[in-house]
């Protein structure tokens, strides 16, 4: 049985976050920052990741500068994450189209938030992660504290099976500080459904002179073209392998997820397709 927490989304996306990251690669920015903040903390405290080490966070210069040293870091070889919201996704964008285009793993946590137009909000909508879509990124959205944990689980999960990286996002504010008590799920438990076999073939895709490869080509239409179609596949195969994660996080928790979960009468007149925190709200309207 697992213990419950008292914790925001926030806190809840990093337990999950540092335990399956080697690197954070990090930039604050509002309200994303207890997320780096909590990884901080952990970190001092001892706490280890999945290879019995303690995560190791390096702050850049801005969210451009995070998001390149999250390409360089897959590209050598380490599991990397990073956490942003608005304006600092949308620095990333450039970077995040290398990592997509060359199948690098990895997880960008976002607290989704109001980009700046003609003024500057702090409060939540999702002009920032909509704007990502184009650049080959999986995206999962958490409509709660508990799925903050799970579903930031799930990410990591996934991204190392489809070799697809992921944006994992949550309303700012309204669901990254909103303080909830959730079931925690234990380090001990996410050792039984991590694919080590998925983490090796990473790893072995690493830089090295041992196993030269070339990236950054230059590369004509026609073999352009040719390289963009066979990606194809994998993001084809890649709604089964995220609900085969899901089933694994309900192994250890028993708690159900699917790509899609419907709630309301069994004969609707009406139909709302909704994510993020307003499901909830949607279904307390319903009852």
């Amino acid at each position: 049985m697992s213990k419950m927490i008292t914790v925001d989304g926030n806190e809840a996306c990093a337990k999950i976050a540092y335990y399956m990251s080697e690197i954070a690669a990090i930039y604050p920015i509002t309200p994303s920052s207890p997320m780096a903040e909590n990884c901080d903390s952990m970190r001092l405290k001892g706490q280890t990741n999945l290879f019995g080490n303690k995560l190791e966070i390096t702050e850049l210069q801005s969210e451009g500068g995070a998001s390149g040293a999250l390409h360089g870091s897959l590209c050598a070889g380490a599991l990397t994450t990073t956490f942003t919201a608005s304006q600092g996704l949308l620095l990333m964008i450039p970077n995040m189209y290398k990592i997509a285009g060359e199948m690098l793993p990895t997880v960008i946590h976002v607290s989704a938030r109001t980009i700046a137009t003609h003024a500057l909000s702090i409060f939540g909508d999702h002009s920032d992660v909509m704007a990502t879509r184009q650049t080959g990124f999986a995206m999962l959205a958490s409509s709660n504290v508990q799925e903050c944990m799970d579903l930031a689980l799930v990410s990591h999960l996934a991204t190392l099976e489809s070799s697809i990286p992921f944006v994992h996002f949550f309303d700012g504010f309204r669901t990254s500080h909103e303080i909830q008590k959730i079931n925690n799920i234990e380090y001990s438990d996410i050792d039984k459904i991590i694919n080590h076999n998925a983490i090796k073939r990473f790893k072995d895709r690493a830089m090295s002179p041992e196993r030269p490869t070339a990236k950054g080509t230059t590369q004509n239409p026609d073999i352009y073209f040719q390289n963009m179609e066979a990606r194809n596949v994998y993001y084809d195969n890649l709604p089964n392998i995220v609900q085969e994660c899901m089933d694994k996080i309900y192994s250890i928790t028993g708690r159900k997820y699917g790509l899609v979960d419907y709630y309301g009468d069994k004969n609707p007149t009406k139909i709302v397709v909704i994510m993020g925190s307003g499901g909830e709200t949607l279904c307390e309207t319903i009852d």
